[in-house]
């Protein structure tokens, strides 16, 4: 029954320990040949953190105008938080397109489980992703604030991210067996979707554009992520009903293409 109506879950968990090797190997060859290593993993969202809190908080000094009495620090937060989500989805749409291509000796072993391959790349992201959300948790007592009860919420709210980020990894990593063009486009639609989810702004004190742009999940986590860690506002259920909806509908659709597709895989490569 499980199989049926997630399909993608029984094979994941079926093959959890190839998963799990191959999503080592990604991280550790991410930075293979520097002499910090995976130093760099903690490293560059540390740079990149008070690069944001010196440019946007103390140059600009932007505000999302949510709070009455944000600070500074708060807005170079809540962009920080909101680029660690897209620039998870990004990185996954950025390799999704070559896993399989790069990886032809795979394809052609029958027993191999092609599947591990998108799986492991979103498992990689993940890793990066989870080391910018605890400099964030750490920023937040540094900077003198205290961490809401509501951040508890956070990976519940995570968690549907990474099952959108699967299911686009599987659909673009099979369609990029047969379209090698669509490397190219995903480049736009990464730089489409930072503007789109409401990275440096908050979307719902634009009504006009807050029509259309509530529907997309990314920018729906993105508010939910602010809500939770810094702004210890009361979550949306209706919002993180939809996210859920969507990243199961993703997970859904994308592993069912992704294996509709993988018989003719060895004989396009």
């Amino acid at each position: 029954m499980l199989r049926r109506i997630l399909p993608f879950a029984t094979d994941l968990w079926a093959h959890r320990e190839l998963l799990w090797q191959f999503t080592l190997r990604n991280v550790e060859v991410r930075h293979k040949g520097s002499h910090l290593g995976l130093v760099w993993s903690f490293l560059n969202p540390l740079l990149m953190l008070g690069l944001y809190v010196l440019v946007f908080g103390y140059i600009f000094g932007g505000r999302f105008g949510v709070l009455p009495n944000e600070t500074r620090t708060d807005y170079a937060l809540g962009i920080f938080l909101g680029l660690t989500l897209f620039h998870f989805l990004a990185e996954v749409l950025g390799l999704a397109p070559t896993l399989i291509v790069g990886n032809p000796n795979f394809v052609k072993k029958v027993v191999f489980p092609l599947e591990i391959l998108p799986a492991a790349s979103v498992g990689g992201a993940l890793f990066h992703m989870l080391i910018s959300l605890s400099l964030v948790l750490v920023s937040l007592l540094v900077f003198g604030q205290r961490l809401p009860l509501t951040i508890l919420w956070l990976p519940v709210i995570i968690v549907p991210v990474i099952l959108i980020g699967l299911g686009l990894s599987w659909l673009l990593s099979a369609l990029g067996v047969f379209f090698r063009d669509i490397g190219q486009v995903v480049q736009f639609v990464s730089t489409s979707l930072m503007w789109a989810s409401g990275v440096f702004f908050s979307a719902a004190k634009y009504p006009d554009a807050w029509v259309w742009l509530r529907w997309n999940p990314l920018l729906l986590a993105i508010d939910l992520t602010r809500d939770a860690a810094l702004w210890a506002r009361p979550l949306n259920y209706h919002h993180l009903g939809y996210l859920y909806l969507c990243g199961f509908l993703a997970c859904f659709l994308g592993h069912l293409a992704f294996r509709r597709m993988k018989p003719a895989f060895a004989d396009v490569l």
